[in-house]
């Protein structure tokens, strides 16, 4: 049991700190039996058994996620309590504590899965700068708790860093705009820039290839820089960054007063400059801005201006919500319902020109949403059409094509793998079914046959199939009925059948 195994340990000498860590519970824990007598924990014990407690009702889930899922954490099983069952009357200590006591009870131990690390070597000079996103509430002038927002550059070698902050969440051309200013402050660039997979910069993780948002690319191909993005979840592919997000927090940030943005960033370089910069680093031994004199001579010069817009296109990226809206300057605008997929990177291409929002899932594609501009932030603007879906259509398409194919079970078959493969797309899949119906009445159903053998899913390779079996067909009626249009007009001459009689019987034709 824990509490034998605490006395043990403290008894041998260690310390409340690594018992807790050793056994994977919390030090207050360890205090708490370190303080017991074998007598007074069986107590506890059997007061935990008798006495009546708030999640009681929900014993038995909570001791079947734990059982399931061994690394589950006290708050992750507060969420779950919420998400899946509801439960908003309870504090997250309670729920943290309950679990302490099933693990007990039950001995369920806290799993953790370890990483390896190794130390990686220094970097040389000039190769490599990370880039990281923070952010953190502060009270300002009134009191009030407001949102921050920064990013943080820092010069692998050198551990040289830059820091801007908005009062926004950031945009790709936010980015864009700070790391020109990160690298005149540094004085060129670096070969290499390592980011975290942020949405500005990573539309979707394709299997390892990552996806970078057009704008971004547009970027990294007229600066020639290499791009590394970190996984996702993975803060130590990136420790330099991560370092000095939490240094900028703790030793800048916190306990500090908002005024406005330009103060605060004047004294955030100002921070840079005394502390951030001046003071020796841990690891180097050496204070970064001497360190930075020296790399700075390696760093790839940059031209004085950049015109941004020779990089952008009229139009941004925006990210379609579950609820199929998508926010731009404070206000949220709906798309089409469907459009949000599961399966897709649900990124939308959004561009004004003062009056209206127009909003495309593809950058030179057709008009998806038309909203006119919302005249203050926080609103919804909501097209009504928006939420109806157009099943009129859909269903007379459907009857059609019922009736067009005589094999019933074979048009249930097609029309059920597509409503499943495309339920946002089947009214454009119909009519490209109806159209090879018209086009290829014969050969339909043979396609349709083929095209479940292949366990193919699109309307389009229905099409293609079609249309290999009517070239197919042509050209097996053209080996049939081969005529030389040389001879056509040529006719054998009639004879009579005395003329065959008499060669065949060897006579003499006179």
């Amino acid at each position: 049991m824990i509490y034998q195994k605490v006395h043990e340990l403290l008894s041998q000498g260690f310390s409340n700190s690594a018992i807790a860590k050793k056994l994977s519970i919390s030090r207050n824990r360890v205090i708490e039996y370190g303080k017991m007598n074998p007598e007074e924990f069986n107590l506890f014990v059997l007061s935990l058994q008798n006495r009546s407690k708030k999640l009681d009702p929900y014993h038995k889930e909570i001791l079947s996620w734990l059982k399931e899922h061994p690394d589950m954490t006290g708050a992750q099983v507060f969420d779950w309590l919420n998400e899946r069952l509801k439960v908003t009357t309870v504090a997250e200590n309670t729920v943290r504590n309950y679990v302490n006591e099933i693990r007990e009870v039950y001995h369920i131990p806290k799993q953790t899965l370890e990483r390896e690390f190794s130390t990686v070597p220094e970097l040389p000079m000039a190769q490599q700068m990370q880039v990281d996103f923070g952010e953190m509430r502060t009270p300002n002038q009134e009191g009030k708790m407001i949102k921050l927002y920064f990013v943080g550059f820092v010069l692998s070698h050198s551990r040289f860093k830059y820091i801007e902050w908005l009062d926004r969440p950031f945009r790709v051309h936010d980015l864009i705009h700070m790391q020109e200013n990160a690298f005149r402050h540094f004085g060129g660039m670096t070969d290499e820039i390592v980011y975290d997979q942020d949405r500005l910069l990573a539309v979707s993780e394709n299997s390892g290839d990552l996806i970078m948002t057009t704008d971004f690319t547009k970027y990294q191909q007229t600066r020639k820089f290499k791009v590394y993005l970190c996984r996702k979840a993975d803060p130590q592919s990136k420790g330099k960054i991560e370092q000095v997000v939490k240094y900028v927090k703790n030793n800048f940030a916190k306990n500090r007063t908002f005024h406005n943005l330009a103060d605060w960033q004047e004294s955030c370089i100002r921070w840079l400059k005394r502390t951030g910069n001046y003071k020796i680093h841990h690891n180097i031994k050496k204070r970064p801005f001497e360190v930075h004199a020296l790399e700075k001579q390696h760093l790839q010069q940059i031209s004085g201006t950049y015109m941004f817009e020779n990089i952008f296109d009229s139009s941004i990226t925006r990210t379609i919500q579950k609820d199929n809206v998508i926010r731009y300057e404070g206000s949220r605008y709906s798309v089409p319902i469907g459009t949000y997929r599961k399966d897709s990177s649900n990124i939308a291409y959004v561009e004004t020109d003062g009056e209206f929002l127009h909003i495309r899932l593809q950058q030179n594609g057709s008009v998806l949403a038309r909203h006119r501009l919302a005249k203050e932030s926080g609103t919804i603007i909501s097209d009504p059409t928006h939420r109806e879906r157009s099943q009129t259509k859909r269903e007379g398409l459907i009857l059609q094509i019922k009736e067009m194919i005589q094999d019933n079970e074979l048009v249930e078959w097609l029309l059920s793998i597509l409503t499943e493969q495309y339920p946002r797309h089947l009214n454009d899949q119909l009519k490209v079914v109806q159209s090879v119906i018209l086009k290829y009445p014969l050969h339909v159903e043979e396609a349709i046959r083929e095209m479940k053998r292949l366990r193919l899913t699109s309307a389009n390779d229905l099409r293609d199939i079609a249309i290999s079996i009517e070239m197919q067909t042509r050209k097996n009626t053209n080996k049939i009925g081969v005529v030389n249009e040389k001879y056509k007009d040529l006719v054998a001459p009639e004879r009579t059948e005395d003329i065959y009689i008499s060669v065949l019987q060897g006579g003499v034709q006179g």
